[in-house]
């Protein structure tokens, strides 16, 4: 179909195209996967992807041009500016101009970002706010109750994600899943003019003080972290030798862990808010999205355990004896790879509908008769109880799996 004939058929099914000589959509495009309900088409918007969902309210283009290429567009979502490309926006969420978004990035409904904004393999639960000026990929935050209680990032911040030994072996956690999906956790607020060097996990209740550089966990709640720069100096660096590696490991198995509750959630859980086309299009869209932030954090770790080789050569050629701890380490992790990898293809391939507590799918039917199927108001609506009884089969998904790994 000639791209005239594309935007014909949109604007005969109720899409509002303002220019539609300044409007590119690719012939792969399924114009069937476009709502015709109060989507608006602003100048300059082009338009990709066979995968690409476009659903009701959504509205492309209005500060400046967007590109989107493979993106899920959910109900009311509405990019201002810039690129995005295999990402999913499930719903009433905002992101302004100058964005870059890419591959594995999931903003679930009503996180938002500002203007200036890059994202690559994260993962945004509800009412998450980013500022401006951010760059904040291979991570997941979580945190907050509703678009007056949410975690937020402030403007100018980085989440450091490549290290000086050329690894992405650093996804971060700010809160976690299995309390997070609850939508009943304190908020997390990291400052702005900031940063944190992944692999970094951050409890609820977090904040980091303006200006602070974040190196180290803190898994006690509701604690302020502050510091500035380091101390200026210059020491005799160690190239390829890693140092902390059974730390480094176990962080990205906890991340990868985690990934796997969450897409029983989607599984289980998500799928009960399906009602028509579009929203079962947009949970696959999840799925499918969610499924390569595990693939690609398999594949980061697996990357990080092949330097390890270099990196026990490395100490053995200079240790004199005196790192025989470290290079154990080195070899356990190098070792029992092969079997972890395995070991989390498979678990991602499980089926969990079955252990689902009853009492907690109850609850969620119970939700869904009294507020229709809107997501954000069946979660929040569940009591404490039942909350915790979800989170607890959440943890121990996560659990079984670590324990596996140990």
């Amino acid at each position: 179909m000639e791209n005239r004939e594309t935007i014909i058929t949109l604007m005969e099914k109720g899409v509002k195209i303002f220019n539609p000589d300044s409007v590119l959509i690719g012939n792969e495009v399924d114009t069937d996967r476009i709502s015709g309900e109060n989507v608006l088409i602003y100048p300059g918007t082009r338009i990709f992807g066979e995968k690409t969902l476009i659903m009701s309210g959504a509205r492309l283009g209005f500060e400046s041009p967007v590109t989107i290429d493979n993106v899920f567009v959910g109900s009311d979502v509405n990019l201002k500016g810039g690129f995005f490309e295999k990402a999913v926006f499930a719903g009433k969420n905002a992101f302004g101009s100058g964005a870059h978004v890419r591959e594995g990035t999931i903003l679930e409904e009503e996180s938002c970002a500002a203007h200036t904004v890059g994202l690559k393999q994260t993962i945004l639960f509800p009412f998450v706010t980013l500022g401006s000026l951010i760059n904040f990929c291979d991570c997941l935050m979580a945190g907050g109750t509703s678009r007056k209680d949410h975690s937020e990032v402030g403007s100018s911040f980085i989440h450091f994600n490549y290290t000086p030994n050329q690894d992405k072996a650093t996804p971060s956690i700010f809160g976690n899943i299995f309390q997070g999906v609850m939508l009943k956790s304190r908020p997390v607020f990291l400052g702005g003019q900031g940063g944190v060097a992944g692999p970094c996990r951050l409890a609820f209740g977090s904040v980091t003080a303006a200006g602070t550089l974040c190196r180290r966990d803190e898994l006690r709640q509701n604690r302020l972290i502050f510091g500035g720069a380091l101390k200026q100096g210059s020491i005799l660096r160690s190239e390829g030798i890693y140092t902390n590696p059974g730390k480094i490991f176990e962080k990205n198995c906890l991340y990868i862990a985690g990934l796997i509750a969450l897409k029983s959630w989607y599984k289980n859980i998500r799928s009960l808010f399906i009602d028509d086309f579009f929203s079962e299009e947009l949970l696959k869209g999840m799925n499918l999205t969610l499924q390569q932030g595990i693939d690609e954090r398999i594949k980061r770790l697996e990357a990080f355990c092949g330097k390890l080789e270099r990196s026990r050569h490395l100490l053995l050629s200079k240790s004199d004896g005196k790192k025989a701890g470290l290079i154990t380490i080195h070899n356990e992790i190098i070792n029992k790879w092969d079997a972890v990898k395995q070991h989390f293809i498979l678990e991602s391939e499980i089926d969990r509908s079955e252990s689902v507590p009853e009492g907690f799918s109850a609850a969620v039917d119970h939700g869904i008769k009294e507020n229709g199927k809107d997501y954000i108001k069946v979660i929040q609506s569940l009591d404490p109880e039942k909350a915790r009884m979800g989170s607890a089969w959440l943890e121990s998904i996560e659990k079984s799996i670590m324990d596996r790994i140990k």
